[in-house]
């Protein structure tokens, strides 16, 4: 069942949107306390959120809260509707536009479709559904990738198991003859009366038959037991290899299915120039762009999607990129994700507050296209 969160400084309006959506739907919840507007949003975690605020500037400023105060929001796939005066409507739909905000309804000054309010949340949650099971195949996809490496990794392990056992055969071999080389010599030395000393040797011929015989049953035999053992190993590995084949040819068919995904990569740079530097660079390489200009932006964007590897620079309004880096790191679903930091500035300090934020590597501007292209290549791998 979806969880509706109405957010507002007026109970008044409070009332009535929660009045309109309660013919359709049972979980709404209201926030209009400023206090608590974080605790309302990550106790309820809601799958829509309303902004039912009279001005953008309220509404804006009450979501940019979410961000820089809480540290669940873009942890938690919603959407967003922001309900809007008339004379904001252009404003908003550019927001909206550029993925601030999810989809608005002119509510105000009189809401002449209440009806409008309530489908859009309809429209909303079926996106959302469309949301997860992209995010479910992205996630799919990434796991992929992991089992694609399973042939060169078997592979491997196997030749490195196959010269293994070659060398325990040939040491087992080795030792055999060198135990029966030295027991000889001894049996010899001891005929010759070479320690007439310490033993009296009376029936030579008996020793050097008692020791034959411990030489090829007991010796020999125990070192053929060792052999077949190793024989068995051997063709057990040979065994395994063949029962993995048709896994490892699924494997290939999967890992030539993968390649064809074009690699997503998330620019968060507030300075558009970067963009277009950037798109020209990596679209030409078959990388698909995502692009934010702000941290709280980016957040934003990764409620609902999923890059394979970000671009984050440094020095940016509301939001830096070390904070924001932070935040998507501490995030789960974006443990594994690679950012790459792209600064001005090449200090230590810097770098290393780089990468304590979670950044695998780091870019300095000014950069050439090579080096862009090496980073992050070996980012992805």
């Amino acid at each position: 069942m979806p969880t509706i969160l109405i957010a507002t400084d007026n109970t008044e309006d409070a009332k009535e949107i929660k009045a309109i959506l309660a013919e359709d739907y049972q979980n709404i919840f209201v926030s209009n306390n400023p206090e608590t507007s974080i605790q309302d949003f990550e106790s309820h975690s809601p799958d829509i959120l309303v902004l039912g605020f009279k001005t953008l500037e309220k509404a804006e400023r009450y979501y940019l809260g979410l961000y820089r105060l809480g540290s669940l929001v873009h942890m938690n796939l919603h959407r967003t509707l922001i309900l809007c005066n008339k004379t904001e409507v252009e404003s908003v739909y550019k927001l909206c536009k550029k993925g601030y905000f999810d989809d608005y309804i002119q509510y105000w000054p009189i809401m002449y479709d209440a009806s409008r309010l309530a489908m859009a949340v309809s429209h909303a949650l079926r996106d959302l559904a469309n949301i997860k099971s992209s995010l479910s195949a992205t996630e799919l996809a990434t796991e992929a990738v992991r089992l694609s490496e399973l042939e060169s990794l078997l592979g491997w392990n196997v030749t490195q198991g196959n010269q293994l056992i070659e060398t325990v055969s040939h040491s087992v071999t080795d030792a055999e003859q060198e135990i029966q080389t030295s027991l000889g010599r001894f049996s010899q030395r001891l005929t010759q009366g070479d320690f007439a000393n310490l033993v009296e040797i009376k029936n030579a011929q008996g020793l050097q038959e008692k020791i034959s015989k411990l030489q090829q049953e007991d010796i020999h035999g125990r070192f053929e037991t060792v052999n077949d053992s190793i024989k068995s190993l051997k063709r057990l590995a040979e065994e395994f290899q063949q029962k993995c084949e048709p896994y490892l040819e699924s494997a290939r068919a999967l890992k030539i299915m993968i390649e064809k995904i074009p690699v997503t990569v998330l620019v968060v740079d507030d300075d558009e120039m970067v963009h277009k530097l950037f798109k020209i660079i990596l679209e030409q390489e078959g990388y698909k762009l995502m692009l934010a200009t702000s941290g709280v932006e980016a957040l934003s964007l990764l409620r609902t999607q999923r890059p394979n590897l970000i671009l984050m620079d440094m020095m940016m309004p509301d939001m830096d990129g070390l904070e924001t880096t932070s935040r998507i790191k501490a995030a789960k679903q974006f443990s594994a994700t690679p950012i790459i930091m792209v600064t001005s500035n090449s200090e230590r300090s810097v770098i290393t507050s780089c990468l304590k934020a979670g950044a695998i590597d780091f870019l300095v501007k000014p950069f050439s296209r090579e080096i862009l292209l090496e980073k992050i290549s070996q980012s992805l791998h």
